[in-house]
Order: structure tokens, then C-alpha cells, then sequence
């Protein structure tokens, strides 16, 4: 998914991490296209980055029956985002519900389907589409998320596209996990990650609780996603982000009545300063201004060496908003 703010803001995260804290983390509603909301949860007011984690959009559940415009084009419905690029990052998508077309510019062509996972390293640069086809199902509820690649493979790695349908699962405490991304309790993803990261997708029956196991050297953020749930004294709700500082080895999860599902991302703290803009990730103002020329000049050109054209995709790339008027610099983790 891209970042389509209007105007959107520069953001430079560093991985300091105070721990054991317990804290939420609010989001807030961002308009993607014209019709859009979404729930923005990183990066946060207070904390920019979980381990290498630096982006997570939640959006939905949406009745695409009920709606016809979607995220940039109107008259279509769910989500239609055109070819848009990315730098030195890894796309994490995730499904609840729905499905969404993926097409990029190394040539792949897949389906996104809840409980499979797609993930895109950008590299150096990469180019990708999304849409929700005619026949999708009716609701759409998902995530998107971004990780930030470290500084000695950010622009020498390849860009690659993997889909895995068949990820590892495991129960523990009669709760049931999916292992996206990393290792948890010893179960680990065949998904690939530059440094050390966690990502699963946990659901606790209603009045249960599961003691999780954690790496005392990693950060973590519980995502709700349906129910609500209790961690120390706060209870998070669906759409909220509760952060775990590190110096754990586990933590009680206790599920509502109801039931919950959610979320787990984790990593070492990322200790490296990066600048986010749109969806670009870089370390200085001048490496984003010169992703933001060539993916301009890659619309002008119907594509360059760093960023090609989308095979297959009918319609226009997205183009970039405007550079601020200021230079790209850092700023504090905590605001």
C-alpha cells in the first residue's frame, strides 16, 4: 500500500527503546485517496519504530458493497492503488478479509488471501500495484506494514517479491498462532528478514489467556484486531496498539469474553536513523529527493533502470507529492 497522504510528513526514527515499558500507543485516522480512512498506528506520536517495524497501517473490516470509490480511483471499488515505488523497505501484507491483486515491476503477479503472506523488499527501488478485483469478497480488512532495512543491505539487495501460503502455525495455551515473520516458541517463518524481527497473527479464545513467550533483547506491540484484550493494566480494543518495551522473557495475554485477535511485532531495537517520506525511506534529504527524481522521471519515461514500469497493470502510476519546502532532518523519537 502507499502512503497517500497529501502532505505527507517526514519522519526519522531511531531504535532507543526504554524497557520493560507498558504503554499504548494511539493512532490516528489518516484519508488515503478520496475516500479512504485508515487506522494509523506506526509511526506514532510518541514512537516512531518496534524493532525494524516502522509502518503499520489497519484498515477496515470494510463492506465494499456499501462503497464505490476507492483509495485513488474513483467509481471502483476497495482497493485501487496504481504503481507507486519504494526504497529501502520490505512490504508486509496481511489479510483478515478479502483479497487484493499484487503486481510489481520484477514481474510478479500474485493474490494477497487472508492467512498468506506477501512480502516485497524494495532494495534499491521497487514499483507495485494494488487492487481488490470484480469478484473479490465483500469485505476488506487487513494491514499493511513497512520494515525498514538496515543500512548494509538497503540498496544492495536485489528486489524480490515472496509469497508463502503455508506459513507455519502452532497452538500454545490453546491459543492459536501464525508465524509470519520471524521465530515465536521455536516455530519459525520461511520468510526473509534483515535483521531480527518478529511478526504473527495470535487469536485467544473467549476468557482464556496465553503466557507468550518473548526474547528479552526485542521491543514488541500487540495490534488488536477483533475483541479486545487485557496486557498489565491496560486493555486494549480493536484498533489499538499496546508497546512492550524490551527485558521480557514472556508476558500474560488475557482475551475478553469475546475473545481476541492480533497482532504480534517484535524485533531488536533499530539502531540506525532513517528519514521517511511518502514511500521512501532513506538516511539524508538528499537520498529522498533523488528517489522522488527518478520515480518521476521513471513516469516520464514509462520507466528507468531503478524503477520499472508494473507489467500488466492498466492505468497510470501515482506520481509524488511535493518535496516540503524545508530540508529532511532528523527529529527526536518522542515528540
Amino acid at each position: 500500500m502507499s502512503d497517500l497522504e497529501r502532505d505527507p510528513d517526514e519522519v526519522v526514527g531511531t531504535g532507543d527503546c526504554e524497557g520493560p515499558a507498558l504503554e499504548m500507543l494511539e493512532g490516528r485516522e489518516v484519508v488515503l485517496g478520496r475516500s479512504t480512512t485508515v487506522r494509523r498506528l506506526l509511526p506514532n506520536k510518541n514512537r516512531r519504530m518496534v524493532g525494524a517495524w516502522c509502518f503499520v497501517d489497519h484498515y477496515g473490516p470494510d463492506d465494499l458493497t456499501q462503497r464505490v470509490d476507492s483509495y485513488d480511483v474513483p467509481g471502483e471499488r476497495g482497493m485501487q492503488v496504481p504503481p507507486h515505488p519504494h526504497t529501502s523497505l520490505q512490504t508486509v501484507s496481511w489479510l483478515f478479509e478479502g483479497e487484493i491483486e499484487h503486481r510489481d515491476s520484477v514481474g510478479s503477479h500474485a493474490f494477497v488471501r487472508p492467512g498468506e503472506l506477501n512480502i516485497m523488499t524494495a532494495g534499491n527501488g521497487i514499483a507495485h500495484s494494488e487492487v481488490s478485483t470484480p469478484d473479490a469478497p465483500p469485505r476488506l480488512h487487513g494491514a499493511q506494514l513497512w520494515v525498514a532495512l538496515p543500512n548494509d543491505v538497503r540498496t544492495t539487495t536485489p528486489p524480490a517479491f515472496n509469497a508463502y501460503a503455508d506459513l507455519p502455525r502452532l497452538e500454545l495455551d490453546g491459543a492459536q498462532v501464525t508465524v509470519m515473520i520471524g521465530t515465536v516458541a521455536g516455530v519459525t517463518s520461511p520468510a526473509p528478514a534483515y535483521t531480527p524481527l518478529v511478526g504473527a497473527d495470535i487469536t485467544i479464545g473467549p476468557g482464556q489467556s496465553l503466557d507468550l513467550p518473548l526474547t528479552p533483547s526485542n521491543e514488541y506491540a500487540v495490534l488488536v484486531v477483533d475483541g479486545s484484550l487485557t496486557v498489565g493494566d491496560l486493555h486494549p480494543g480493536f484498533g489499538e496498539m499496546t508497546y512492550l518495551g524490551a527485558g521480557r522473557d514472556t508476558i500474560e495475554l488475557a482475551a475478553s469474553d469475546d475473545g481476541v485477535r492480533f497482532l504480534l511485532l517484535g524485533g531488536e531495537p533499530f539502531e540506525e536513523e532513517l528519514v521517511m517520506w511518502w514511500n521512501f525511506i532513506g538516511r539524508s534529504h538528499e537520498e529522498i529527493v533523488a528517489a522522488r527524481d527518478a520515480w518521476q522521471a521513471a513516469i516520464d519515461a514509462a520507466g528507468n533502470d531503478r524503477f520499472p514500469m508494473v507489467p500488466g497493470y492498466d492505468g497510470d502510476p501515482l506520481p509524488a507529492p511535493p518535496l516540503p519546502g524545508t530540508t529532511l532532518r532528523p527529529r527526536p523519537r518522542a515528540r
